[in-house]
Order: C-alpha cells, then structure tokens, then sequence
C-alpha cells in the first residue's frame, strides 16, 4: 500500500514538473532594460492599465497573460508629397522620433494595441505634416522658413500624441529633404542670389558711409583745433613771442645785423654774419 502511494506521490510530482516546465512561458516573465509590461487576465477578460511592470524576473498566474512593450526610443522614416498652399506638389522625406509614455501603455495597449505605431502614430504624423506645410508656400519650406515648419510640425503632432488618448511622447519631427519642382527650384535659387548680391551691395554701402562718416569726424575735429589754437594766437602773444626770439638771437656769440621793424609794433631783426 505504502508502495502505491509512493509511486503515485511520485508520479504526481513528475506530472508538476512537466506542467510547470510547459507552462512555464506562462508563469516566468523576465522585462529587459526597455521594456515595459501590462497584465491581461482572461477568465476576467480584464486589461490592468494600472500595474505597469518593470525590469526583472515576474511570476504570473499561468491563465493570466503578460503583454510586453518595448519603450525605448524609436526611430520611422517617411516619405510623402504634398500641396503648399498654392498648390504646388512639394515631396518631403521625414524622420519621427517617440516612445510610448511608460505609465499609460495599458491605455496605449487598449485603444491602440502593439501594433500602435502603423495604427497611430505614422497617419498622425503625415496629417500634420500635410495640414502645417499646406500653409506655407513651396519656397518657404524649401529655404526661408524651413526651421518654422519644423517646429509647427512638433509643435502641433506633440499636442495630438500626447493626450490623454494617444498617450505618446514625441521627441522629433526631422524634415531629412525637400524635393521641389526644378522650375520652382531655380526660381528659388535665382533669387537667393539676388538677395545674396543685394545683402553684399548693401553691406558695402554701409562700409563707405561708416569711412565717410569717419573722415568728416577727423575734419570736424581737426577744424576745431585749428580754431582754438587760431583763437590763442592773439597780437599780445605774437609780439611777446618776438620779443624773446630776439633777445635769444642778441645773446647769441656771433656778429649780427640789427634791422628795425617799421611797422608800428615792428620788431627789429638780428642777421647774423655767420
């Protein structure tokens, strides 16, 4: 009797380990660094959005089910054509960067599923590239004011990807290239040119007023120097200074001719015989 019950203990336990083995898919869930999971529980027909797990070895009921995400950031090329505001087909290549916000994949999950970037996020990001550059013109997207349709583009695809609905945070919305019509294309470039060429003509007039300015600064001020010293030299100070002039030339060693001035204030003047 004792036998039988040991063989039966026996055969239970093998028949355990067999199940936990085959089950075990079911039961043990390691998240890698980047992964996310959410919890669905079927006898329930539950989604727990609210328990969201992390990095680590998880144990879960075998009849529950453990979705996993992965978070990390990522990376989707597109390519499309669009109509500027004129009408004008303008084809734009463009990179988008995202991941899904950590604590709201069961929200994701649920509206969305694992298959939310085809679902989601690529027809969002087209519609508002097309809505943004729809406002502008061909040669602004190409050159003048492609900085700002980038940041319209994130600017207005965050505030949709980001709600309570979508619940995706957005990093980038990169414009890679812009292809236009080569008429449109050299129309562009023709008068980038011509701005270039009217920039320089420009910058070389301000060179010339900013030299001419400088001069008339330096005869201005050359002009009132000579003003005040003119206004210094008074008949007072003319007749002193000749004066000691004089007497400098009469204490002088060397012969001299004396001839005296006839003007009314006239000095007289040595000439020496050296």
């Amino acid at each position: 009797m004792k036998k039988q019950l040991s063989a039966t203990f026996i055969v239970v336990i093998v028949i355990g380990v067999i199940a936990i083995i085959i089950l075990s898919s079911n039961i043990f869930y390691t998240l890698q660094p980047g992964e996310k999971g959410i919890l669905f529980k079927p006898l329930s027909n539950e989604l727990d959005k609210v328990n969201v797990y992390g990095v680590g070895l998880h144990i879960v009921a075998p009849w529950n089910e453990m979705i996993i995400y992965d978070v990390k950031e990522q990376k989707v090329d597109e390519t499309m054509d669009i109509l500027d505001k004129n009408g004008l087909s303008v084809h734009v290549d463009i990179s988008v960067r995202f991941n899904p916000m950590f604590d709201k994949i069961g929200f994701l999950h649920e509206k969305f599923g694992v298959n939310y970037v085809n679902k989601l996020v690529i027809p969002e990001v087209r519609s508002e590239v097309r809505k943004v550059m729809g406002r502008f013109a061909a040669e602004e997207i190409y050159s003048t004011r492609r900085a700002e349709v980038e940041a319209e583009i994130v600017r207005e695809t965050d505030s949709v990807l980001r709600n309570n609905q979508n619940n995706i945070d957005l990093k980038a919305v990169l414009i890679r290239s812009i292809a236009v019509p080569e008429k449109i294309k050299e129309s562009i470039e023709k008068k980038l040119r011509a701005e270039q060429e009217s920039l320089a003509y420009i910058f070389i007039l301000q060179k010339e007023k900013s030299e001419a300015e400088r001069k008339i600064i330096a005869a201005e001020g050359e002009a009132k120097a000579n003003k005040v010293i003119n206004s210094s030299l008074t008949p007072e100070l003319l007749k002193m200074r000749g004066i000691e002039a004089t007497l400098q030339l009469a204490n002088s060693p060397n012969s001299k001719v004396i001839v005296v001035g006839s003007s009314k204030d006239g000095l007289p003047l040595i000439l020496g015989n050296n």
